[in-house]
């Protein structure tokens, strides 16, 4: 029976007890076989308060509609896994979404857009206890390291401590870092090929193991020196929507003939395309792996 998000509000009100059950009884998904590629779709961004996509600034303060945007790509062929907060995915996976995907838990989203603690990315989501507890695959956390702001220094510890426990359940660690700043109080990611090497070293080194840990990277001028920085796979991340796709899939096409990038994570510019054509736009996206 097809579970829509109607019936997940009322599941939700008198039966949420079945949010349980259905995450444990959901079929797991799988890693692609060596030398295929991997396409996850991400909607982590509405629980750090980040609701805009292109040109509209509440476009995904919909649910109803981010969640219709979300299953039609999950249900688009050689889409791989999701990756979102423990409301999408309990969403997704009542409404059958997740069957057979890789899901990985969104751990930090306490560093809220806009906030003077931005860089203090508090563990607000997913625990390594909570990701075990719901069946998923393992955790992703957003590193953002601002040199002049001490957030970033304890974000680094609670992010290391991540990987090691994620490692101790050989579970998944994808650390998506970035070398950041404030302009004008507003904070910025440095997109320059030597800030993200630099983001890729400092990441690489957390935690008392690296044996499960993934990167998840930012498009930039020379991913070739951004697929030497590290010896872990790679995941490239979709960024903003862009009016220009062609570039767009160029660029995502060009990254991932690079030994360790190893397939695409991406959130908004599939999910709200600037066509409005999400199957077309997971298709495309598909198509380059």
């Amino acid at each position: 029976m097809t579970v829509t998000v109607e019936d997940v509000r009322r599941i939700r009100m008198h039966e949420p007890e079945r949010i349980s059950r259905a995450l444990a009884e959901r079929p797991r998904g799988r890693l692609p076989r060596p030398g295929e590629k991997l396409m996850v779709i991400a909607a982590d961004h509405p629980a750090r308060g980040s609701l805009g996509a292109g040109s509209h600034p509440m476009a995904m303060g919909d649910r109803r509609e981010l969640l219709r945007r979300c299953a039609a790509a999950l249900g688009r062929p050689g889409v791989h896994g999701f990756l979102g907060t423990a409301d999408m995915v309990e969403d997704l996976t009542l409404m059958g979404a997740l069957d057979g995907k890789l899901v990985l838990g969104s751990m930090n989203r306490g560093g809220l857009r806009g906030a003077s603690f931005e860089m203090d990315d508090r563990f607000t989501g997913y625990t390594t206890r909570s990701i075990v507890d719901s069946g998923l695959d393992g955790g992703k956390v957003l590193l953002r390291v601002d040199l002049a702001d001490p957030g970033s220094l304890r974000t680094m510890e609670a992010t290391a401590r991540a990987v090691d426990e994620l490692a101790g359940e050989r579970l998944m660690a994808m650390v998506e870092p970035f070398m950041s700043r404030r302009v004008d109080g507003a904070t910025v990611n440095e997109l320059t090929t030597e800030a993200v090497v630099r983001s890729v070293a400092i990441a690489a080194g957390l935690g008392g193991t690296s044996a499960y840990t993934w990167l998840k990277l930012p498009l930039v001028p020379d991913m070739e020196a951004v697929a030497a920085a590290s010896t872990m796979p790679a995941l490239i991340l979709g960024g903003e929507v862009s009016t220009d796709v062609e570039a767009t899939a160029e660029g995502w096409a060009e990254a991932l003939r690079h030994p360790g990038i190893e397939g695409l994570v991406i959130g908004r510019a599939l999910l709200y395309p600037a066509d409005d054509d999400v199957e077309g736009a997971v298709d495309r996206a598909v198509g380059l792996l």
